[in-house]
């Protein structure tokens, strides 16, 4: 029972980080394993290896090897890692005169809202610095943001910095998709 448990964990650890990403890094910026070796102290056989994903690697491998690309550490290793699916289940809630279904990722979360013409909500939820993206799927909705206003109808896409002030009257009953988007780290 122990050396299956090993050998599943081995397995997984494994298949958690394909470091054939480092090859991507290196042909985008036109270097050889013995430039991407020159450039970071490692072994072109060590940098072989890891592309091919034959080897896992140490910590200050990978800070190498990423300060040879311009990129953080973590940057590199959320680009090796194996991406697999993540599932979650909505909520909803009401704000002002809309009613919301939600889902909610780190990176990014979703809202489709419903609301009847003549309603109304400002600054629908609060915001983290994000970017916002309202897309309106049916109806006449306007965008009322500091300095400008939008008028959109069905099809029609704003996307704004959330953090602004901003509210959406509604103008003919409407279903709206509104996204918020983590913003790059900028440091």
């Amino acid at each position: 029972m122990k050396i299956q448990q090993a050998t599943k964990s081995k397995q997984m650890s494994e298949n958690m980080y394909d470091f054939s990403v480092v090859r991507q890094l290196r042909k985008r910026d036109e270097l050889t394993i013995d430039d991407l070796s020159k450039r970071t102290g490692i072994s072109p056989a060590v940098i072989s290896k890891l592309e091919r994903n034959q080897s896992s690697a140490e910590l200050a491998t990978l800070f190498s090897i990423s300060r040879a690309f311009g990129i953080n550490t973590t940057d590199l290793l959320m680009l090796a890692e194996s991406r697999t699916g993540h599932r979650k289940h909505e909520t909803s809630h009401k704000s002002g005169s809309f009613t919301f279904r939600e889902i909610n990722y780190s990176n990014v979360r979703a809202l489709m809202g419903e609301a009847s013409a003549g309603g109304k909500v400002s600054n629908p939820e609060i915001h983290h610095d994000d970017y916002e993206v309202c897309w309106v799927l049916e109806g006449h909705v306007r965008v009322i943001l500091p300095h400008e206003q939008h008028n959109m109808k069905a099809g029609q896409c704003v996307q704004f910095d959330a953090i602004l002030e901003h509210t959406y009257e509604v103008l003919e009953d409407c279903r709206i998709l509104i996204l918020h988007i983590k913003k790059a780290k900028r440091f």
